[in-house]
């Protein structure tokens, strides 16, 4: 029986939606970052009727839990837990810097990734992950926001060349070019939901899902909150 997950992202100026059936992945994107919230749900039909199915067929929903813009994460996971709401679904939150890069492996076969994206406020949203055999990701540096010049006198070199992804390193590269390890650049920016999709399918099958009513964003700067659904609090 095939696994069918839909997977959006709305976390950065790039808004998507990726459906995907075992393998084979059905993606719409547009990058309009203000207009996500009238963007998404069209999408999303586009897909089901491409591919004739409807929410109930589906077996779970994704999305890109953060980080990245408050306001685009909020939209992602409010659209999700509408819809999960709506067909009964399960959700399964994805780390945006994690779909960075697995969208790296899938354009440039790249295997070890260091993906940041700018936080504003003079700070990078950061992480390194590793791709297993199996496809699975291992996380290197733990998710953090952090100033790059911290970040360049914090960690400690290493033999591997890495992959970097994302705004960070367009808006503050002069700066991280200072990192104790060799490093080659690609053209992912923005998370993607057709990554978020392909993650989505291994923690599918792992079984880690969440409901509705559990899922919750993921900002990495402390003062910011977020309000849970009513009777969660």
């Amino acid at each position: 029986m095939s696994t069918k997950i839909l997977a959006i992202d709305t976390s950065t100026e790039n808004c998507s939606v990726a459906l995907m059936i075992d393998e084979q992945c059905y993606v719409r994107r547009s990058v309009a970052p203000r207009d996500h919230t009238k963007k998404v749900l069209p999408l999303v039909d586009e897909l089901l009727k491409e591919a004739q199915l409807t929410l109930k067929d589906l077996d779970a929903l994704a999305f890109g839990c953060g980080p990245g813009s408050f306001t685009g994460v909020r939209i992602g996971i409010g659209i999700a837990q509408g819809l999960s709401f709506g067909a009964d679904l399960p959700l399964i939150p994805v780390s945006t810097l994690k779909a960075m890069a697995q969208g790296c492996f899938r354009t440039t076969g790249a295997k070890f990734v260091a993906p940041a994206i700018d936080a504003r406020m003079a700070e990078v949203y950061w992480a390194r992950y590793a791709r297993q055999d199996n496809g699975e990701w291992t996380i290197i540096d733990q998710e953090a926001v952090i100033a790059p010049q911290l970040l360049v006198d914090s960690l400690a070199g290493d033999s591997e060349t890495w992959v970097s992804a994302g705004t960070g390193w367009e808006t503050y590269g002069d700066t991280l070019s200072g990192l104790p390890f060799d490093t080659t650049a690609s053209e992912v920016l923005y998370p993607d939901a057709e990554d978020i999709a392909n993650i989505a399918r291994f923690e599918w099958l792992n079984g880690n899902t969440v409901s509705a009513e559990d899922a919750a964003p993921v900002y990495l700067r402390d003062n910011v909150t977020w309000k849970k659904l009513p009777g969660k609090e």
